[in-house]
């Protein structure tokens, strides 16, 4: 099997329009016209099978690159407690 690095050439738009539009489309439950609606509010106008081409191509690069990252020791999490009195009793 071939491994090809997938590249951005021959894009109208640069890697970083093209790596948000995949990101919110994989992240967010959003539909591709709702992505359209939200790259066309930071001016970007894009249709929504242009999307749907980049979901199709950088979209197993995106998903590969998320289950490449690990857990790390370095990694801090913090838990925030929230305490309330009803009716005199902390909860």
């Amino acid at each position: 099997m071939n491994s090809s690095i997938v590249s951005n050439k021959n894009h109208r738009f640069p890697p970083p329009i093209i790596a948000h539009a995949v990101w919110l489309y994989f992240r967010f439950p959003l539909s591709l016209r709702l992505v359209e609606e939200m790259l066309l509010e930071r001016g970007i106008v894009v249709s929504c099978e242009t999307i749907r081409r980049w979901g199709r191509k950088f979209g197993p690069a995106y998903a590969r690159q998320l289950c490449r990252k690990k857990v790390s020791r370095n990694d801090i999490w913090h838990l925030d407690e929230v305490v309330i009195s009803i009716g005199g009793r902390k909860h």
